[in-house]
């Protein structure tokens, strides 16, 4: 098995002889060209129905059959026209992936001939098998029906692999009795629930605002490792990690690998992905290496919530298929390796209005600058109110290994403001007037030859969970892996729901003979009084904060079982029932399904490491014991004295000692497994599985990880860190 491990070193080290990157072509050229876009379809839609279409999606209504067959017709030319051969709804399942059925364009005739058919009925609705994905007891074996149903905010897509092109439709996935079953018809209902609260509230200073939509970029951090040694780790096939190896002597100490130039193969996979990218009209701005060794990140631009987490997906199934071209393998893992940055997807939110108007940037004048300050306040006090629900959405086994460590957030929820917002917030607190939320011209300068700079009205705070940030709030707690949607369905369903309350206090005091600006402020005021506990300035990662934070009374929830508890708490239950988002059992349903998803997770893992411990490392240390008894054997023949092989003796003693206690606490790791097991309740199991195996986990890290600096290399099973991270 050693030779394996060589042998997928040299085929990793001999890819640099065959680097090949395509030709970078003018990116406005490609955009899109594999997107259905509103403006593609004036070309294959009748004139009218064009007009009714733009008509029903600006003012939000249900598309009708008669459109939806117009619409159909035009999808399935403008898709066979470009090559497609096959449609699939495609949706977005509580796996955690994304979901597909593929099925042709063509249908037989009488006569022996066949025609190209898509009907409206295809585009609308499919019927997947509810009972096959997770639904949390909303659906068993022997109820299966469920139904895919058509999302016409997100445009139809090309997707192109395998020499095969299909037409992907974006729709959501319900089951039979209405429940949702994915993630993006539960965050659909909650844009329509922020537009009307915002909308509502934005009245109180621009009568025109008629819609405001959530915008959001996401930025994906990520690790690539040669696939040939990928394929080698049995740990990183299953669990996405490296459930052992210790660390090599050089990882990410000396700081130069973050915003380092771009190793040529890398950037070739990157130019690769970007094009790719750039035909399904993901906007993909930004790319370039992060702190730790072989981690890189992309970031597209801003876009519309639903359309922008409808990317993100998309974007990683492009970048596994993207990277075997380039015989890489993308690990999303939150944290594939121990001591090293783990990755996160950080989201960062604002709010856009019809007119153009970001509600989360600063004004000019005091109107719009109270606007800003209403919106910015009760953003705040949203997350002060629901920390523990907003903790709970990017809680997860994977997640779990990065909260709290290197460069990732604490799992105390807090939000970074900066100096200058804090200041304004406290002025405002005491004064009777809204004043400018300065923006200082604060200027570097003095250095020759080199153009002055203006400083942001915020700076960053890298461990903050939650930070704002110029005009967005930049929400870095979510995981590499997650579906953004789960922990924007919370933010916006918070929001929307403070922004529901805010209204109501106000319209009180206006209908007591308040002047409007007066109570709006009276309102702010009370809310940034209230909210004080959760905006933290400082290192979120020292003990200090951990003891602040607990004066404070902010929860500090460090595993997904118990963090998961609030999902099915009265509070929550009443938010997400008050805003029509999920019902009492479709909440159990999901509490259900993460706390299955974790143990399952955790229960990966530790059946991963017994297999790898019995059946790989603990021969590998006993032939290298071996080796050594041969030696001390020959030397005593030899006639050398005890001295001369004491070394050997030791290393024999070191050895039976970390592999005897490897091999003890596989098996207690084990037993503890057979009794979480048995567990009918899927939280204590879950619980059992994060306090009783989950700490097997290190104990065997920690003396495998003192194998492996001792046994010799030549007979080493696995590739070790140095060379995950740095062949490349």
């Amino acid at each position: 098995m050693s030779g394996l491990r060589f042998k997928a070193v040299e085929a990793a080290i001999s890819r640099l002889d065959s680097i090949k990157t395509r030709e970078k072509i003018k990116p406005s050229q490609d955009f899109g060209r594999n997107v259905f876009t509103t403006s593609k379809m004036k070309d294959y839609l009748p004139k009218n129905a064009y007009e009714e279409l733009i008509e029903t999606v600006d003012a939000g209504r249900s598309i009708s059959h008669d459109l939806a067959e117009h619409i159909s017709q035009a999808m399935k030319s403008w898709a066979i026209g470009h090559g497609a051969t096959h449609y699939t709804h495609w949706f977005q399942p509580l796996t955690g992936a994304t979901a597909e059925k593929h099925d042709a364009f063509f249908e037989p005739l009488p006569d022996g001939s066949a025609i190209e058919k898509f009907t409206a009925s295809a585009l609308v609705q499919q019927e997947p098998d509810a009972s096959s994905f997770p639904s949390g007891g909303i659906r068993n074996t022997f109820e299966a029906r469920g139904y895919t149903g058509w999302d016409p905010s997100s445009p139809a897509f090309i997707f192109e692999t395998g020499g095969s092109k299909t037409l992907c439709i974006p729709t959501i996935f319900v089951s039979y009795t209405g429940e949702a079953l994915d993630y993006k018809a539960p965050l659909l209902k909650t844009m329509n629930a922020l537009d009307k609260a915002a909308v509502d509230v934005a009245g109180f200073f621009d009568k025109s605002v008629t819609r405001v939509f959530a915008s959001l970029g996401i930025e994906q951090e990520y690790f690539l490792v040669d696939l040939s040694l990928f394929n080698a780790r049995p740990d990183l096939q299953f669990t996405g990690r490296t459930l052992f190896g210790h660390m090599s002597a050089k990882g990410q100490q000396l700081e130069d690998h973050y915003f380092g130039a771009i190793p040529e193969r890398v950037l070739a996979f990157m130019v690769d992905l970007e094009q790719e990218a750039l035909k399904l009209g993901i906007p993909l701005k930004t790319r370039h290496n992060e702190v730790a060794p072989s981690q890189f990140e992309c970031a597209p631009m801003f876009e519309e919530i639903n359309l922008a987490i409808d990317h993100n997906q998309l974007l990683l199934n492009l970048m596994d298929q993207v990277a075997l071209r380039h015989k890489f393998k993308v690990l999303i893992h939150e944290k594939p390796y121990a001591d090293i940055n783990g990755s996160g997807k950080h989201n960062n939110w604002s709010l856009i209005t019809n007119t153009g108007i970001n509600l989360l940037s600063p004004g000019k004048t005091p109107k719009n600058n109270l606007m800003f300050l209403t919106f910015f306040v009760n953003v705040i006090k949203a997350v002060h109110e629901y920390a523990d629900l907003l903790r709970a959405s990017i809680a997860s086994a994977s997640n779990d290994h990065r909260l709290g460590a290197n460069e990732a957030p604490p799992a105390i929820i807090s939000i970074f403001l900066g100096s200058q917002l804090n200041a304004v917030l406290d002025e405002v607190e005491t004064a009777r007037v809204a004043k400018k939320v300065k923006s200082e011209n604060m200027l570097w300068h003095g250095i020759p030859k080199i153009p002055e700079l203006q400083l942001d009205n915020t700076d960053r705070n890298r461990t903050s969970p939650f930070a704002f940030t110029g005009n967005k709030f930049e929400f870095r707690a979510v995981g590499s892996s997650a579906n953004s949607a789960e922990p924007m369905t919370v933010l916006n369903a918070i929001v929307a729901n403070q922004l529901i309350e805010f209204k109501s206090e106000v319209d009180k005091q206006i209908k007591k003979g308040t002047k409007k600006d007066l109570a709006l402020l009276n309102v702010v005021r009370k809310y940034i009084k209230e909210s004080k506990a959760i905006r933290f300035e400082g290192n979120g990662y020292s003990q200090a904060w951990e003891d602040e934070a607990q004066k404070r009374g902010l929860s500090n929830i460090k595993t997904t079982p118990k963090a998961l508890d609030v999902y099915v708490s009265e509070k929550t239950e009443k938010l997400f029932e008050k805003l029509n988002i999920f019902n009492k059992r479709e909440g159990e349903a999901r509490h259900e399904i993460l706390l299955e998803n974790y143990f399952k997770k955790i229960q990966i893992e530790a059946r991963v490491i017994g297999e790898i411990v019995n059946s790989l490392i603990a021969p590998a240390a006993f032939d290298y014991q071996n080796d050594l008894i041969v030696n001390v054997k020959g030397l005593k023949e030899l006639g050398f004295k005890d001295g001369a092989y004491s070394s050997q003796l030791n290393l024999i003693e070191r050895i039976s000692s970390h592999i005897n206690t490897i091999l003890v606490d596989a098996e207690a790791m084990r037993q503890e497994r057979k009794k979480a097991n048995v567990l009918e309740d899927m939280r204590d199991r879950a619980i059992a599985y994060d306090e009783k195996v989950k700490p097997y986990f290190d104990k065997v890290r920690y003396h495998l990880n003192k194998l492996e600096q001792i046994v010799d290399d030549r007979k080493w099973p696995l590739p070790k860190l140095r060379e995950l991270l740095f062949v490349r």
